[in-house]
């Protein structure tokens, strides 16, 4: 469970559960009756989640092992999910089950999935075969397909995309905040609970996507004007957009300078530059965000910015991830 304190003070009392491919957990349900146990999925992230798992092709009554089963590119390029070594077709199959799953899958309240890679019914880029036998275009596994039609705004990854740390962190970091938002929205809502909420990521909101930063300031400055309902849906949809555009070293870098500017008159001029220098290092890639952050945490703490230390920016995620120590 996740310490309470640990993003900014915001509550997270609640499990934030995962949906997550059933043999990623080292479940024994792959088509040859071996699991893919994940050793960074259960023992980190696995501190901080509560996983659902799902395994379709076993939820639709296959066995354990089975024939292999693909996607093929039939007429006007439908991807149908079909068993090779005997010609059935499980796609309608498997699209009915789907629907009744995911239905389940909302109720559970995900904050995230974590799919297996190359799956033809899990997988989000699986290669595919044309009737006459040759290679088609990359397509989502079935159930994948039907999972981001469901719920388009959740934080989606496959497995492999876990080891390469700049998704891993941008997948985790868009997590907790689908979950942050989620609590937001708990019974009893108001619309001041919602600009304490915008004030405390707007520089994370920058840091993605400094034009839907603005467009969800102006949301706010009307949110008065707006039904309950359409405030929230509108805010919704625009949060979540901005957080799924993906950092870069500059974007970075251009709200540390902001956030410096909160105390620069308060530091001498060689701690000022010695925080200016260690921006520039990781903006050219030489050392990691952390190194950056930790001198701006510094001073946020020493000179009391009431405002910084409100900002989830600095600590989107429990710090023991320590995933800011590997992104350069």
């Amino acid at each position: 469970m996740v310490d309470k304190g640990a993003t900014s003070g915001l509550d997270l009392a609640d499990p934030i559960r995962i949906g997550i491919s059933s043999c990623l957990l080292g479940e024994p349900v792959r088509y040859n009756g071996m699991h893919a146990r994940d050793l960074y999925i259960l023992g980190t992230l696995g501190k901080f989640f509560e996983f659902v798992p799902v395994c379709p092709e076993v939820e639709i009554g296959l066995g354990v092992p089975r024939p292999t089963l693909r996607l093929e590119r039939h007429d006007r390029d439908a991807v149908r999910l079909i068993m090779p070594s005997t010609g059935d077709d499980y796609t309608e199959k498997m699209e009915s089950w789907a629907r009744k799953r995911l239905a389940e899958l909302v109720e559970q309240d995900l904050c995230g999935y974590i799919l297996k890679k190359n799956s033809p019914s899990c997988g989000l880029r699986v290669r595919t075969v044309r009737q006459d036998g040759k290679p088609g275009p990359a397509a989502p596994g079935i159930f994948a397909a039907a999972l981001m039609e469901a719920m388009p705004r959740l934080p989606v990854i496959e497995e492999g995309r876990l080891h390469d740390p700049h998704l891993r962190e941008h997948w985790v970091e868009r997590v907790f905040a689908y979950y942050r938002l989620k609590q937001l929205w708990r019974p009893n809502w108001t619309v001041g609970k919602l600009v304490a909420f915008h004030t405390a990521h707007k520089i994370q909101l920058l840091a993605h996507s400094p034009q839907k930063a603005q467009d969800l300031g102006r949301l706010i400055a009307r949110a008065k004007e707006l039904p309950r309902s359409e405030l929230k849906a509108q805010y919704e949809e625009l949060f979540l957009q901005a957080l799924e555009v993906p950092t870069t070293r500059g974007k970075h870098a251009n709200v540390m300078h902001h956030m410096l500017g909160f105390f620069s008159d308060k530091l001498d001029r060689e701690s000022r530059q010695e925080v200016l220098a260690t921006i520039e290092d990781f903006r050219k890639g030489q050392v990691p965000l952390v190194v950056p952050l930790v001198l701006i945490r510094h001073y946020v703490r020493v000179f009391d910015v009431e405002y910084l230390k409100g900002q989830v920016y600095l600590e989107p995620y429990p710090a023991e991830l320590a995933l800011r120590s590997q992104i350069f």
